[in-house]
């Protein structure tokens, strides 16, 4: 059955969308497509985004894994550098400040509540955004996109070390960092 999904792009495009509608969702439901939250985030005053994003990055991090046993999932890994990861961090950036809150799966939260600004300014910002970089992106990946690349490698694979110990140990170091947090009321 996995193998039919994998092979069909039109239920692997329905699937995805379905997925998004659910992650803006739940993005909306736990408050962090809201000003006040992005807003308090930014200025260290209310960690709600933090603690959300951390949660789904510690459950993903299992699930993988744990999907990976019986064969249902396998990994991708695309090849990193230091160069593409600044120069996404900076378009990320820039998005982000011109448009005052919202990062792409925010926005997708608050289109899906209604929010016009982020219909209009984050929707088109995205589209806008992504025009520019394809028109560039042949001069970014001969001069920038590439430096400092370190290839297709995992966390595990980085530390030399088998993937469930350091699943675990990071999960623990989030879970306490959460902890924290969460004893400190913010």
């Amino acid at each position: 059955m996995l193998k039919n999904i994998h092979s069909n792009h039109t239920v692997q495009m329905i699937l995805g969308f379905l997925m998004g509608i659910c992650f803006g969702f739940f993005l909306q439901k736990g408050g962090v497509t809201h000003y006040e939250v992005i807003m308090g985030q930014l200025t260290l005053k209310d960690w709600t985004v933090v603690k959300v994003m951390l949660s789904a990055v510690m459950t993903g991090m299992i699930g993988i894994y744990l999907l990976r046993i019986p064969g249902l999932v396998r990994l991708h890994k695309k090849s990193g550098s230091f160069g593409s990861t600044v120069i996404g961090g900076l378009i990320f950036g820039i998005g982000f400040a011109l448009l005052g809150y919202y990062c792409p799966g925010t926005v997708a939260g608050a289109v899906g509540q209604g929010a016009l600004d982020a219909l209009l300014g984050g929707v088109a910002g995205m589209l806008l955004g992504t025009g520019i970089y394809s028109i560039l992106y042949d001069r970014l990946a001969k001069r920038i996109l590439h430096l400092g690349e370190f290839g297709k490698i995992t966390l595990p694979q980085l530390l030399n070390a088998k993937p469930w110990p350091v699943i675990l140990c990071v999960n623990a170091a989030l879970a306490a960092f959460l902890l924290i947090l969460e004893l400190a009321g913010a």
